[in-house]
């Protein structure tokens, strides 16, 4: 089977019930503003459902801030964006005590991670130090300053963008923080149609730094995000399932293109992503399928090439086909 890029859409997006109708209002609303990238959204859309984080890369311009903020808005979430720059520190992620002359002692002041959904921008454009700053935050979803633990706010979720590697100026994420992510998600170019269409919303006065103007209103909130959670939960997986997910990540831990193959974290998070993948698509139960279309996207950046194959041109999505075609899937 031909894997898509990235996490595509369902079969089936709306109708069943009232939370997965709301998901698909979500869905349409930022259509309003961003076309093109409906993989990208149904990856947002796995993520809320499994309380994971998501990682998006593509070049320059290619509206990654602009979805993940028109995303917020139709969710009516808090959400903060954090510009990632070199000289960023840690406690300008997390918060950090300051003192006040008023009262003569030391008061904490909430970073930005105090929020539903942090809008992590170019987050591989900071050195490491501060990239593993949202190592505690992204696993406990809680800030520890000075002995003293603050809890998130809940939902939290983090979607950091990132520019390719091999553009200048940028560090590779460290690969404990990597693991942390649910998915990484590739945003690509659009297409002529589709960039036609960017450039008449243009000319007719479009401006990305005011939805409201846009037409983007909020149309599902945490309610809808809990029912839907909820029903996630209740997917069944049979054992034959388990078998496969089990079988694809181990394979990758044999496979002589990779170093380091998915762990036992990434297997846990491929059923999760089977499971929200089979919701959305308006089944109660996770066939083979379901695991395929979100493999790539659930276990690209939790393995490492070998510097051979790298050399050779051998990616990880290839390496990811490779597998699902050599692991047999259960009928």
């Amino acid at each position: 089977m031909s894997q898509p890029d990235t996490v595509g859409r369902p079969t089936v997006t709306a109708g069943d019930d009232d939370a997965r109708a709301a998901l698909h209002r979500l869905r349409l609303e930022v259509g309003k503003v961003v076309v093109g990238q409906d993989a990208v959204v149904t990856g947002l859309l796995i993520a809320l459902l499994c309380r994971g984080h998501v990682l998006l890369e593509g070049g320059p311009g290619v509206a990654k801030t602009l979805l993940v903020r028109t995303f917020a808005e139709a969710l009516d979430l808090d959400a903060k964006r954090l510009q990632f720059t070199p000289d960023l520190m840690p406690g300008d992620v997390t918060g950090s005590l300051v003192f006040d002359p008023r009262t003569a002692a030391f008061t904490f002041r909430e970073g930005p991670v105090f929020t539903n959904l942090l809008l992590a921008d170019e987050i591989n454009r900071t050195p490491p130090k501060t990239q593993s700053a949202l190592l505690e935050v992204m696993e406990e979803r809680q800030v520890s300053v000075e002995g003293s633990r603050r809890a998130l706010p809940v939902p939290f979720i983090v979607a950091a963008t990132q520019n390719p590697i091999e553009y200048e100026g940028t560090y590779p994420l460290p690969e404990a923080q990597l693991d942390r992510f649910l998915l990484k998600l590739t945003v690509p170019l659009p297409s002529r149609d589709e960039e036609l269409g960017v450039l008449r919303a243009h000319h007719g006065g479009f401006d990305p730094s005011d939805l409201g103007a846009a037409g983007v209103r909020p149309v599902a909130g945490v309610a809808d995000l809990d029912a839907a959670r909820a029903a996630t939960g209740r997917v069944r997986v049979s054992e034959e399932v388990f078998g496969y997910i089990v079988d694809l990540g181990r394979a990758t831990r044999t496979s002589p293109a990779l170093q380091l193959g998915a762990s036992p974290r990434g297997t846990t998070a491929l059923l999760g992503t089977a499971k929200a993948w089979a919701w959305l698509g308006g089944r109660e139960y996770v066939t083979p399928d379901d695991v395929k279309a979100v493999t790539r996207a659930t276990l690209r950046h939790r393995v490492r090439l070998r510097p051979e194959a790298e050399l050779e041109g051998i990616t990880a999505d290839g390496v990811l086909d490779a597998v699902l075609t050599t692991v047999p899937a259960p009928r």
